[in-house]
């Protein structure tokens, strides 16, 4: 009898420790940390910023991918169904968050832009300048007087145009904004927060953290570009409209807003015409790109080629070295201030 009951409380205490060993097999794997999932690089550098050491960070795209013609894998699909959260840019950048989110209905996403104050699309080139004066650019107003305000009119527009982003409807490109990556930073904040709010004060810290390198960065911008002389930069695509809206500036653009479409003749001999006439010295090209077009303008005007990055992607050499959106931004505006002196 002694011996039935050893082994019926042997029995007893393995089914009950099976759950725990379960869990601790399951917080072993994540280290109790949260498994996020952001897009695109942009994304995946401000959540990294906000998340720190309380979660574990993936990217979808790879270093160097171009984020415009990014497809999940299978394997991508796979992964995301055991993610606590997935994150994105959001504003038409991501052609791909449908297919995600259909096959994974229920994944928390936090898009990252809600709030922020889109700029419309414009598809083809437009070059009948007195030239470039980017209408959109030009008349942007980023309604940050009260920094607390995320234009929640935006946020109604941005859902109920949704299935418009999706074919790019607005620019993605909201990041280049310094403004907007301070109201993206604080949106993955929230999110994290709700998911985890044992660890609300960790990202609050966080977040005012880069908040406060935001806004020195977006000061030193306008105090830089404020005494340049020239106020149009030619760029080999028209990714800068959210730059140029906070900064009075405006771009020429080469290709367009998905980098995609490359210039007709006519265009070409327009943008030519246009940068001999109103002695444009430089030509703003992105790192891992063709640089054939620009080179073809060069020759044609003598224009020198500088590069500008719209930070979508970094090398893996780059994000091993340290860079993120900051060193990159502030780079940019050492080529800015030479482009525009």
């Amino acid at each position: 009898m002694k011996k039935i009951f050893v082994i019926l409380l042997a029995l007893l205490f393995t089914a009950c420790s099976k759950p725990a060993a379960n869990n601790e097999a399951k917080n072993e794997e994540s280290n109790g940390k949260l498994n996020v999932y952001a897009s695109v690089y942009p994304i995946y550098d401000f959540t990294k910023k906000i998340g720190g050491d309380k979660i574990n960070l993936s990217m979808l795209t790879k270093p160097g991918e171009e984020p415009h013609h990014y497809e999940p894998s299978s394997d991508d699909i796979k992964n995301l169904s055991k993610a606590d959260l997935f994150i994105y840019n959001g504003a038409g950048l991501e052609s791909f968050t449908d297919k995600i989110i259909e096959s994974n209905p229920d994944l928390k996403t936090c898009q990252a832009s809600e709030g922020v104050d889109l700029i419309k699309a414009t598809h083809d080139h437009d070059h009948d300048h007195d030239c470039c004066q980017n209408n959109d650019d030009a008349d942007h107003n980023h309604n940050h007087e009260n920094e607390n305000n995320h234009n929640h009119e935006a946020k109604e527009n941005h859902s109920s145009h949704e299935e418009e982003h999706h074919h790019g409807m607005y620019d993605p490109h909201t990041w280049l904004s310094i403004k907007n990556a301070k109201i993206e930073m604080e949106n993955i904040k929230n999110k994290l927060s709700e998911i985890d709010p044992d660890n609300a004060s960790y990202y609050q810290k966080n977040f005012d953290k880069y908040a406060k390198m935001c806004d020195d960065l977006d000061k030193e911008y306008s105090q830089k570009i404020s005494v340049l002389p020239n106020r149009v930069m030619v760029v080999s695509h028209q990714a800068f409209g959210y730059l140029c809206g906070d900064y009075g500036l405006s771009q020429v653009p080469i290709k367009n807003i998905s980098n995609e479409d490359e210039p007709d003749a006519q265009t070409m001999a327009q943008i030519i015409d246009y940068i001999k006439k109103n002695n444009i010295k430089y030509i703003c090209v992105e790192e891992m790109t063709s640089t054939k077009i620009a080179d073809t303008i060069k020759a044609e005007t003598g224009a020198q080629i500088k590069v500008l990055s719209p930070v979508e992607t970094l090398t893996q050499e780059q994000m091993d070295k340290g860079e993120d959106y900051f060193s990159i931004m502030e780079n940019n505006l050492k080529i800015l201030e030479e482009v525009l002196s």
